[in-house]
């Protein structure tokens, strides 16, 4: 099977161009749309729901910084959440616990401009997060895995706080 870089012709690298990248997938998906296969076999049907399906999967992937820094790295042989390997910045976890700590408090009082500001923080960090990564790729897979691991923790942070405005909005 080609890797999802290979099924949009673009080049396997971390800075895909996502206008590109929006160009080839809606070429893609237009193969497999329903309207071509209305007479086909069920097999035939099947196959470009399949098809479809993978086209989706891929475009996600690609699409998301996180995904895409994983699935390069997946490409490399290399889990950046392996379960066995659970070693991380010391630094990055006290931040972490603290940032944590601090949304705790922010969902506790309610405020809505304290947690504006937290999720202006939180997507700061998670572009310098990205940024970083740009320029680990092709270098240091080590560094990256746990810059993607970081990156994974700053956007269900950011998920997490936008939630919580959502719920008080």
């Amino acid at each position: 099977m080609q890797n999802f870089f290979e099924l949009f012709s673009l080049a396997k690298n971390f800075n895909t161009d996502l206008s590109k990248l929006e160009m080839a997938y809606q070429r893609q998906v237009g193969k497999f749309h329903p309207d071509k296969f209305a007479t086909a076999t069920d097999k035939e049907k099947n196959l470009a729901l399949q098809n479809t399906s993978l086209v989706n999967t891929a475009y996600d992937t690609l699409k998301s910084p996180l995904l895409r820094a994983t699935y390069l790295l997946e490409l490399e042989g290399i889990n950046a959440f392996d379960e066995k390997d659970t070693q991380m910045d010391v630094a990055f976890l006290m931040s972490q616990i603290e940032l944590r700590e601090s949304l705790e408090v922010i969902e506790s009082s309610k405020d809505e401009i304290e947690l504006d500001d937290f999720i202006e923080n939180i997507t700061s960090k998670i572009r310098m997060n990205i940024n970083k990564i740009s320029t680990a790729f092709d270098s240091d897979y080590d560094q990256i895995k746990n810059l993607v691991r970081e990156l994974k923790f700053y956007e269900q942070l950011n998920l997490h706080a936008k939630q919580l405005m959502d719920e008080l909005i």
